[in-house]
């Protein structure tokens, strides 16, 4: 399982920061990676994989509204998550 803490400290905005669109985007990209492996091994998996497509719609929501928002911080953010957009 993925550490949420390491994650939100590196992206958040302020101290108290837990739930902006950049640590979101962070937490689901690091979710979407450890699914993406668990398919590798488990193929059949098509429940699991609903769940990893339904993320997938989410962070692609959020990054274009970082897009619209904030477009310099959007290209940090994909250039150091390592998203090709």
């Amino acid at each position: 399982m993925i550490e949420k803490q390491p994650l939100i400290e590196q992206h958040r905005q302020h101290e108290t920061d837990t739930g902006s669109a950049q640590v979101q985007v962070a937490l689901l990209t690091a979710r979407i990676s450890h699914l993406t492996e668990h398919f590798r091994t488990h193929k059949k998996d098509h429940h699991s994989r609903q769940g990893l497509l339904k993320m997938v719609g989410t962070r692609r929501r959020l990054l274009n509204y970082m897009k619209g928002r904030d477009l310099s911080g959007y290209r940090s953010l994909i250039a150091e998550l390592g998203l090709r957009n």
